[in-house]
């Protein structure tokens, strides 16, 4: 990155913390603005505490994270969904008793204008075009998911924050998923995606970090890091 070039996200030196249990530990992480960057890595590596921190769900014990210039470690959810960074959470997280519908138009409520609009969502996913009325609990998993990225994408953010959206599906779900990705991507928001399907995720991302009990311990571009570079680094060994 150039001396001039300001990050759409950058992570210096943070250390996460649950109570007494250390979860992350100097994290130093660059994401540019329009990149899609992985973060892979095994279970209890620290992805999903990340994304947490990132998104104001979890506080920064040490160090500092800058959004487009600026720090806001130790700043809400909420706040930071307004300012341009919206996550779609492990689980999904979806409201049940709402329609689809209704969760998409609570995914709008940051007020943040601009391309992403329900009707955009649903040419997006058309399969949630057919269930607008359908309550959240009676949507497949798959449509779940799709349902979550809808909602993220309804806040118009500049990042956003994506944490095993693979999990569980099928694989034919995963691949329109992933399809949907590359054309948020190309869309110009930037992508920060958490996952275990290593495969997959290196296949859409410009980069990739790898974490180890907390530890960045691998970085770089796909095309740049061998199979075995990557396995080493996702198991320690």
């Amino acid at each position: 990155m150039g001396s001039s070039e300001v990050a759409a996200l950058r992570l210096s030196g943070v250390d996460a913390f649950y109570d007494q249990f250390q979860a992350l530990y100097e994290v130093d992480l660059d994401v540019r603005s329009g990149e899609t960057v992985a973060i892979i890595g095994a279970n209890g590596a620290g992805k999903t505490t990340l994304l947490r921190t990132i998104a104001g769900v979890l506080r920064p014990r040490r160090g500092d994270i800058l959004f487009q210039g600026r720090s806001i470690a130790g700043r809400a959810a909420y706040e930071l969904c307004r300012a341009g960074i919206a996550m779609v959470p492990e689980g999904r997280a979806i409201f049940p008793s709402l329609s689809v519908d209704e969760n998409l138009r609570v995914g709008a409520f940051s007020g943040r204008r601009g391309a992403w609009t329900a009707g955009r969502v649903y040419d997006l996913f058309p399969r949630l075009r057919e269930r607008v009325r359908v309550s959240g609990i009676d949507l497949s998993g798959g449509e779940q998911q799709m349902l979550a990225i809808g909602r993220a994408l309804m806040s118009n953010p500049d990042v956003i924050l994506m944490d095993e959206i693979s999990l569980g599906l099928a694989p034919l779900i995963v691949k329109e998923l992933y399809r949907v990705v590359v054309e948020i991507s190309s869309s110009g928001t930037t992508v920060l995606l958490v996952e275990q399907d290593v495969t997959r995720s290196l296949k859409v991302a410009d980069r990739v970090y790898c974490l180890l009990e907390g530890r960045i311990n691998l970085q770089g571009r796909p095309s740049e890091l061998t199979h075995d570079q990557i396995s080493r680094a996702y198991f320690g060994v």
